[in-house]
């Protein structure tokens, strides 16, 4: 039975990872901060976690309690939007750490924790990004914070990708109907983590270090 581990999993995409993980039998652990969270994850058959992605401690002991489990993927889904201003209204000091410390921080953290165990089995560790994270596609500054924080992840994970001994992918779900994305988002959750899944599941170790869409295009940097 194949593990994975959903980082980020209280809600929108996290919470349908563990659904559809689930349903198709993989061994699931989950991880999210409040109680509430994670009874209903325990409801859907994970095993959970109590984790603040924001948190260094939290690393180690998430790594420590993992520790003897194979993890063939890990999922890095934790991730705040902060303000949709542009470039006119720049950010405040709490809003800019606030989006940083969640989208980059903790995914650093995550990779450096759990990267040595997915080498152990060969897996892979992805992490939720966005097309807005893009250089090359940028058409505004709409919501430049989140911008500047998943070029920040993205530039992290592809440098990390030329020291490592397992795959790590970059993935961009869309725009989804979720807490985030909005009530007038293109797609729904189920179909952009089905989409995220077959991704992950055709990649090879030529991907390393990649970014692609749901649908398997890879995207500019």
């Amino acid at each position: 039975m194949p593990t994975v581990l959903i980082l980020g999993a209280s809600r929108g995409i996290g919470l349908e990872f563990v659904r559809q993980y689930a349903a198709d039998g993989w061994r699931v652990h989950a991880t999210a901060r409040g109680d509430a969270d994670l009874q209903a994850l325990r409801a859907l058959g994970a095993q959970t976690h109590r984790l603040e992605a924001t948190a260094a401690a939290d690393w180690p002991a998430l790594a420590a309690a993992l520790a003897g489990e194979r993890l063939d993927l890990a999922i890095y889904n934790a991730g705040v939007f902060g303000s949709r201003s542009g470039s006119a209204e720049p950010p405040s000091r709490e809003e800019f750490d606030a989006v940083m410390q969640s989208n980059v921080f903790g995914a650093m953290h995550a990779l450096a924790a759990l990267a040595p165990q997915i080498e152990a089995s060969g897996g892979t560790l992805a992490f939720v990004t966005s097309q807005m994270g893009s250089i090359a596609d940028a058409a505004s500054s709409y919501g430049w914070v989140y911008r500047a924080s998943k070029a920040a992840l993205n530039m992290a994970v592809h440098s990390a990708a030329r020291e490592r001994r397992c795959t790590l992918l970059l993935l961009h779900p869309g725009w989804v109907r979720t807490d985030m994305g909005g009530a007038n988002a293109t797609l729904d959750v189920a179909t952009s983590v089905a989409g995220l899944r077959r991704v992950i599941a055709g990649a090879t170790t030529a991907d390393n270090g990649k970014f692609f869409n749901f649908t398997g295009k890879e995207l500019p940097w």
